[in-house]
C-alpha cells in the first residue's frame, strides 16, 4: 500500500488522500458499496466499473460458506471469480458474531459457528479468518475481532475489547508468516463499545502495532446507539489514530453520517444502506431520500435528479416509469441501485473537491441546508460539526433543530 495525504481541511480534521493498492488507486475519503456475495445486488462488475467505483467490499463469512474457498482458489481469487478489476476489501467475519449470534459460541480459540444453511459447525479462528481472506485475495483484509452489540454494557464489552487485541496479534503473526503481507494489507479494528475508557485502552494497544498493519478501523458502531454517542466515539478514535494510516469507520451509510465522519477525520466507510434501500424503491438525492413507490410520482416524467450523471438519470428514465415498475419488474431496483451508488460517490467526491479547494466548511453548509430543508437540522450533526469548528446554523434564519436523525423518509403507503 502507498498512502499519500494530498490535502487537509484548515478547519476540520477532514483530509484527501490517495491510497494505491495492488489493483490501482482509490481516492479518499470514499464510500465502499457492499458486495456481500461477490456481487452488488442487481449489478454486474462491469456496471460497477462504469460508475467509477474503485473499491468494494466482500463478506468473508458468506463467501467461505458459498461458493467456498476451493472454488475461489480454482478461480484465482474473488477478483477473477466476480470479474472485478479494481480494489477489494473483505471483512473478517467478526460482524457475524453479532448478526448470527444465535448460531455462534465465542471462545478464546475463535468463534464456533453453526451454518445457517446446514447446521454444520465451523470454527472461525483469527488464523482461519486470515487464511480465508488470503484465498479471496482482497487488497485490504480485516483482523478477526470479538464484536458485541453496540448497546451492550458490562464485563463482556471489556472482555471483547481485550480479546480483539489478542486476536490482532494472532492475525498479524499468521499474515506475516504467510508472506501475503506484501500484497494484502491487514487493518486492525478498534473495539470497546460506547465506553471511551475502553476505546482508549484498545487504541493504545493497537497503535503500538501500527508498523504491522496497513490501517485502522473503528468497529462496533451503527448498531442502534444514539447518534450523539456515535459521533463522540468516532471523534475520540479518529483524533487518536495515526495520521499516516487510513481510518475506516465500519457500517456507516447515511449521507449525513458520512460527511460528519469525514469532518471528524475518517477516510473510508461502508454500508448496505444505499443498495438495500434501492430495492425498496427509495432513491437518494441531495434534497433527501425519495420514495418512488408513492402515488404522487405516477405522472412525474422527470428523472430522479436531472443533474445526476448516473445511467438511470442520464437516460431520462422518469420517476413515473420507475413508480410503474418498482413493484413489478426488477429493472426498477437495478436502476435505483445504480443511482444510489452514484449519489454516495457524488457526496464523497464533492467532499474531496471541497477539501482540495479549501471550501469544505462551505460544502457542509450547502449540503445540510439542502438535504434537511423543511425537515430540520439533526441536533447531533450540528453538535458534531461544531466540535471541529463548523457551525452549519450560522447565517440560517430561525433554523429548526430536531433531536432525531431528521432524515426525510417518505415511507407512507402508496
Amino acid at each position: 500500500m502507498q498512502f499519500e495525504i494530498l490535502a487537509k481541511c484548515k478547519t476540520t480534521r477532514a483530509r484527501v488522500s490517495r491510497m494505491t493498492l495492488a489493483h490501482g488507486p482509490t481516492m479518499l475519503p470514499t464510500f465502499m458499496p457492499v458486495a456481500t456475495q461477490a456481487a452488488i445486488k442487481g449489478l454486474t462488475a462491469q456496471q460497477m466499473d462504469s460508475l467509477g467505483i474503485t473499491l468494494i467490499l466482500n463478506n468473508t463469512y458468506h463467501l467461505n460458506l458459498r461458493p467456498g474457498i476451493k472454488v475461489l482458489q480454482e478461480a484465482g481469487g474473488a477478483h477473477k471469480f466476480q470479474g472485478w478489476k479494481k480494489n477489494l476489501l473483505t471483512d473478517s467475519g467478526g460482524f457475524q458474531l453479532v448478526s448470527l449470534s444465535k448460531f455462534t459460541k465465542i471462545t478464546e480459540e475463535g468463534a464456533l459457528f453453526a451454518s445457517p444453511f446446514t447446521g454444520e459447525p465451523t470454527m472461525l479462528t483469527p488464523e482461519e479468518s486470515i487464511s480465508i481472506q488470503h484465498s479471496i485475495g482482497a487488497d485490504i483484509i480485516m483482523q478477526l475481532d470479538d464484536v458485541v452489540p453496540s448497546l451492550l454494557t458490562g464485563p463482556r464489552v471489556s472482555e471483547a475489547m481485550e480479546r480483539s487485541v489478542r486476536w490482532l496479534d494472532r492475525c498479524i503473526a499468521y499474515h506475516q508468516k504467510s508472506g501475503q503481507d506484501k500484497t494484502q494489507n491487514l487493518f486492525a479494528i478498534v473495539q470497546g463499545g460506547l465506553d471511551l475508557t475502553l476505546r482508549g485502552r484498545c487504541l493504545e494497544e493497537m497503535v503500538k502495532r501500527k508498523d504491522d498493519v496497513g490501517g485502522f478501523a473503528v468497529g462496533g458502531l451503527s448498531g442502534g446507539e444514539a447518534k450523539d454517542t456515535f459521533w463522540r466515539v468516532v471523534e475520540y478514535c479518529a483524533e487518536r489514530l495515526p495520521d499516516d494510516k487510513p481510518r475506516y469507520c465500519m457500517g456507516v451509510g447515511f449521507a449525513e453520517d458520512l460527511l460528519v465522519c469525514v469532518a471528524l477525520g475518517i477516510d473510508m466507510a461502508d454500508c448496505v444502506f444505499p443498495t438495500r434501500t434501492a430495492r425498496f424503491g427509495v432513491a437518494l438525492t441531495f434534497d433527501g431520500p425519495l420514495n418512488i413507490r408513492l402515488a404522487k410520482h405516477h405522472k412525474d416524467l422527470n428523472p430522479i435528479d436531472p443533474d445526476c450523471p448516473c445511467p438511470t438519470c442520464k437516460s431520462g428514465m422518469s420517476k413515473a416509469l420507475l413508480h410503474h415498475l418498482v413493484t413489478e419488474e426488477t429493472v426498477a431496483a437495478h436502476a435505483v441501485t445504480q443511482h444510489n451508488i452514484v449519489f454516495q460517490a457524488r457526496v464523497m467526491s464533492g467532499a474531496r473537491d471541497a477539501i482540495l479547494n479549501d471550501t469544505f466548511p462551505e460544502y457542509l453548509h450547502t449540503f445540510f441546508a439542502r438535504y434537511f430543508k423543511g425537515a430540520g437540522y439533526p441536533r447531533w450533526c450540528v453538535e458534531a460539526l461544531r466540535s471541529v469548528g463548523v457551525d452549519i446554523l450560522e447565517g440560517v434564519e430561525n433554523p429548526r433543530i430536531v433531536d432525531d436523525n431528521g432524515a426525510k423518509w417518505e415511507y407512507a403507503e402508496p
